[in-house]
């Protein structure tokens, strides 16, 4: 069975526009220099013995530390190019993005050295509007802002 992931994809409306919350990975992988693509929803694996949906509240909170309440709009689940299946909710809430705090995650870096560091899982956390969320996400999470941005219009 394929890895899956569950997340959060939080919306605002400011003024007349929608925004969605993304958060950029943490690591030694990625940087915000060459930002295009790699910004993601929160969200994280889980196994067969949580819900895609407590997964996805879980994560949430453990990569921002807000805990998500409300009513949660399931989205259609989306497959990466790892074959990992990424289930996502949809949730209007306005986080302050300066009061978050990612968790971290320990990795042996550089490579086969020996020598355990310590990065979190987010770096930074942003609103977007729909057309600038779409320059930003990950490619194939960009279905689940096309299909947030449809409910939206209807």
């Amino acid at each position: 069975m394929a890895k899956q992931s569950a997340g959060i994809l939080l919306y605002r409306k400011i003024h007349k526009a929608t925004e969605v919350l993304l958060v950029f990975p943490g690591g030694p992988f990625f940087s915000l220099k060459k930002d295009a693509g790699k910004w993601s929803i929160p969200k994280g694996e889980f196994t067969e013995e949580e819900t895609p949906l407590h997964a996805a509240i879980r994560e949430m909170e453990e990569e921002t530390g807000f805990r998500p309440e409300g009513d949660f709009i399931e989205l259609t689940p989306i497959k990466q190019k790892s074959g990992k299946i990424v289930h996502c909710w949809a949730l209007e809430s306005d986080l302050e993005v300066t009061s978050i705090v990612s968790n971290t995650f320990e990795l042996e870096w550089p490579p086969k050295s020996g020598k355990m560091k310590s990065y979190p899982e987010i770096v930074e956390a942003a609103w977007f509007t729909f057309e600038a969320a779409k320059a930003k996400i990950n490619e194939r999470q960009l279905p689940l802002l096309e299909e947030l941005q449809q409910l939206m219009h209807r």
